[in-house]
């Protein structure tokens, strides 16, 4: 199921390149958001109320530089940018539901142990 990789060596990985990909705390959520359709950063921000604007901001970029999601300026006053995902960035969200169907099992595991 999972290969085995060099133990020295363990950041060649694939899944320690999707963990760093997906360690921001709100990255996911952002990707969830964004498999629903392009947004512009106020309608991202209205979605994470909790989330301070220079913490979206870093996880955006971060998001972009892993190229997972692709920002479109439009030059224009106001400046208009708007947020997608990329192909490789759809190419995730089965992955997203596989870790939601894991997700649920676990909180039932956890539920049935009380």
């Amino acid at each position: 199921m999972i290969n085995e990789y060099n133990e020295s060596n363990i950041t060649e990985c694939p899944v320690a390149s999707v963990q760093k990909i997906i360690s921001g705390k709100w990255n996911m959520v952002i990707i969830y958001f964004l498999s629903k359709g392009t947004m512009r950063f106020g309608e991202l921000k209205r979605k994470l109320p909790n989330l301070t604007q220079a913490t979206l901001t870093k996880q955006l970029r971060s998001l972009e530089e892993y190229e997972m999601i692709h920002r479109e300026i439009y030059k224009q006053i106001p400046p208009k940018v708007e947020y997608s995902l990329t192909e490789i960035g759809v190419k995730f969200l089965p992955v997203m539901s596989s870790l939601e169907e894991w997700a649920i099992q676990y909180e039932k595991y956890k539920t049935s142990k009380v």
